[in-house]
């Protein structure tokens, strides 16, 4: 599949026509809509939704500095060299002060300009935790939509939030990389446990062989077989549903290297993404990987309308003079909380 530009119209049905037939154009604006909940973006992604389900989504998460960026675009390249396109959503970090996202992984990824089968797509989090923008599942629908072949999703890297990219990808890299400090740090964050597959990138820098001792070390404790995400706001540990010999019904989480700068490992990389592809569909577990998906969706859904339904039923100054009224101790928080459920 490769994106067109063409002029497109401003209405739901002919960006969903845009989307579904390829157009660029039509699928930014598509993506815009959706990002920013405008008042179309409901219906344009219930229109949508249907002709979803098809992309493989994989989830790139680690620390600032593993080089996920690049990864990414190494990654993306091998699969256009492989004959299949590619959605990327890359996760900026807003600034709590000013409110403004770098977006800076447009300037990483630009070795992927101008290639028809690729689109990129930056967002900011605006103040969403998780290392993930509120509104990127349904980013993600968009592109499935779309007809890519496969969706990369990278995190801020914020640290212990990470895990979020578990209930959205069926795939998630963990990246991490040598001479970063203490590798306890990322066994602290929990990010270990959501990997289905391990990377240690910039494997050329000293320090290699003692992040990949204290890694596999982590996996020997942890085991193999289980894989955590979240839901309802836990950690979940999820057993394969395949009942038979022990080798085909678990997935056996491995450490490997690569040096995305310079291409190394990288097809191999590629080649342990689909080989856990193929075993997710023949194992069943891809089937309970897309409920947990689902069910986080709706989650998120109906949070995000109680919150509209609570700023809605409020007058323009109800929350000021509710915070000064709590800060005063004429009222206190839970009674407060509990008022404004009653009220939606």
């Amino acid at each position: 599949m490769g994106l067109t530009r063409t002029r497109g119209a401003r209405s739901t049905t002919d960006l969903v026509a845009g989307v579904l037939g390829s157009d660029r154009l039509a699928l930014a604006r598509a993506i815009t809509r959706v990002e920013n909940q405008e008042a179309d973006a409901t219906a344009l992604l219930t229109a949508l939704y249907p002709h979803s389900g098809r992309a493989h989504i994989i989830g790139v998460t680690g620390a600032p500095g593993t080089g996920k960026s690049t990864l990414v675009t190494a990654l993306a390249q091998s699969y256009r060299a492989a004959g299949m396109t590619v959605g990327i959503v890359a996760i900026d970090p807003t600034s709590p002060f000013t409110g403004g996202a770098l977006l800076g992984d447009r300037v990483r990824m630009r070795a992927l300009a101008g290639d028809s089968g690729v689109f990129v797509r930056s967002m900011a989090t605006r103040g969403s935790l998780g290392g993930l923008s509120k509104t990127t599942g349904d980013v993600v629908t968009v592109m499935d939509a779309a007809g890519f072949d496969r969706v990369i999703v990278e995190t801020v890297g914020v640290g212990q939030a990470e895990v979020e990219i578990a209930s959205t990808a069926h795939t998630t890299l963990v990246v991490e990389a040598p001479g970063l400090g203490d590798e306890v740090q990322a066994i602290k964050a929990g990010i270990l446990e959501i990997a289905d597959i391990l990377v240690v990138n910039k494997a050329d820098r000293p320090g290699l062989d003692r992040t990949l001792r204290a890694l596999e070390m982590m996996l020997e404790i942890e085991g193999n077989g289980a894989r955590y995400v979240r839901h309802h706001g836990q950690l979940l540990r999820v057993e394969s549903p395949v009942e038979s010999d022990e080798d085909e019904a678990t997935w056996k989480v491995v450490v490997m290297k690569t040096v995305a700068m310079g291409g190394t490992g990288i097809e191999e990389l590629r080649q342990r993404i689909e080989a856990h592809r193929t075993w997710l569909m023949e194992s069943g577990e891809m089937a309970l990987r897309e409920q947990l998906r689902i069910a986080n969706t709706l989650e998120n859904i109906i949070r995000a309308e109680l919150n509209r339904r609570i700023a809605a039923s409020m007058p323009a100054s109800g929350l000021d003079d509710l915070v000064e009224a709590i800060r005063r101790r004429e009222s206190d928080p839970y009674a407060a909380a509990a008022g404004l459920l009653s009220a939606v």
